[in-house]
């Protein structure tokens, strides 16, 4: 039996994976909000986590691990082809490599700690998301996405920057960074819930699907399982 893909599905997939990209790809720059240090990162990739949430409460956790793997791989593929353009040698008469490079150009410390961040931080909050919704019946959505944020967020920033900065920065600079990353970002979600709330309940009823993962594997490597 073949599986339909939503056009909705496929155009926040879309989205999630965007998000990833230009957060990844600005990422490397740090900005100082109320005396703390984050990257620029946090003012989109948030979104990701919102998406996320969206699709693991319609569509349940088959569809959200599918979603994070084409992303994942989207966002590794975007990560080498910069260091190919990167290492390829400049026309004579062109002037920006320099900071071609330094806007392109990520290290492998940079690049592992995004790639693993983001598995890591979107997988738990889809599973976090998944599990309270068939704990609580379908309830309280707006609970359920906070805790699922707030989990996922913990994990993406507590390994973002504990692999990113640390020998970079001091101890308590990570921490700092670390705590306020994730209550900026949970912040986010919280703000913008009355929004997302509107969407699931749009999609919900315009897909005609809930989908409860009573049933599901949560393995994270059984992509075909959609």
């Amino acid at each position: 039996m073949k599986q339909n893909i939503s056009p909705l599905y496929l155009l926040l997939t879309v989205v999630f994976t965007t998000c990833l990209l230009i957060s990844n790809l600005v990422a490397s720059k740090i900005v100082v909000i109320a005396s703390v240090a984050v990257p620029v990162g946090i003012f989109l990739f948030p979104i990701t986590y919102i998406i996320n949430d969206v699709i693991a409460e319609v569509w349940g956790f088959r569809k959200a691990r599918l979603m994070i793997w084409l992303a994942f791989a989207m966002n590794f593929f975007a990560v080498l082809f910069y260091q190919f353009a990167v290492a390829l040698p400049p026309a004579p008469f062109w002037s920006g490599q320099d900071a071609f490079s330094t806007i392109l150009s990520q290290t492998p410390r940079i690049a592992i700690a995004s790639l693993l961040a983001f598995l890591a931080g979107s997988f738990l909050n889809a599973y976090v998301m998944s599990k309270m919704k068939v704990a609580m019946n379908g309830n309280k959505f707006s609970v359920r996405a906070i805790a699922s944020t707030m989990v996922g967020e913990a994990a993406d920033s507590a390994i973002f920057i504990s692999i990113a900065f640390c020998g970079i920065l001091t101890t308590y600079q990570l921490v700092m960074m670390m705590i306020t990353q994730a209550l900026l970002k949970t912040l986010y979600e919280i703000i913008i819930l009355p929004i997302t709330q509107r969407v699931v309940v749009y999609i919900k009823k315009k897909e005609q699907t809930d989908v409860f993962d009573t049933d599901v594997s949560y393995s994270i490597w059984k992509v075909k399982e959609v």
